[in-house]
């Protein structure tokens, strides 16, 4: 009595196929509809709900690749201007009488977020970067390159120059007062 009243309650139905033999069939419940109220019990065997076709995500795909797509940049950028490098070359800028000349006491990023153009690859052994600076006569560009010749030598700077407001480029990197040579 008590399974044939469990049978019926999840809604179990019988069907007889062949005489002498039944076979015992749950029945599906639909899933619930929007404003139907509250669903009182759960059943493992209800109906999924239908798949919403809408594709509105679509939409905003292009806005969050964008989002992605600038916090790369920023955060890329963010370790550019962290680096041993740019932080050695502001330094040297700062101690160069030429370009304490060029640009006064006081010299620092142009930007309060600056932007470090160009490539840093210590490990490939190529550093090619320029950014903005100023002090307190004037501005400019300031661009440095270095390269490895192969993996066991040291860094040779190429260029590193200062590129002031009318367009004047002011060679730094001279041999007798060379601050990026390696001392022996």
């Amino acid at each position: 009595m008590a399974l044939h009243f469990a049978q019926r309650r999840i809604g179990v139905v019988r069907v007889a196929f062949s005489p002498g033999r039944t076979f015992l069939r749950r029945n599906l419940i639909p899933a619930p509809h929007a404003n139907s109220g509250p669903l009182m019990e759960r059943r493992a065997d209800r109906e999924l709900p239908s798949v919403n076709k809408d594709r509105r995500w679509m939409r905003t795909l292009p806005i969050f690749a964008i989002a992605v797509g600038a916090a790369m940049l920023g955060i890329f950028n963010y370790q550019k201007s962290s680096s041993s490098v740019v932080s050695s070359t502001l330094y040297a800028l700062r101690t160069s009488p030429r370009a304490r000349e060029i640009l006064g006491d006081e010299i620092y990023f142009a930007q309060k977020i600056p932007w470090i153009s160009g490539e840093m690859n210590q490990l490939h052994g190529r550093i090619d970067i320029s950014f903005r600076v100023k002090g307190t006569k004037s501005q400019g560009i300031m661009r440095f390159r270095s390269i490895r010749p192969d993996r066991m030598s040291y860094f040779r700077t190429e260029e590193w120059s200062l590129e002031t407001e009318d367009g004047t480029v002011v060679p730094l990197l001279d041999s007798a007062s060379d601050p990026f040579r390696q001392h022996d």
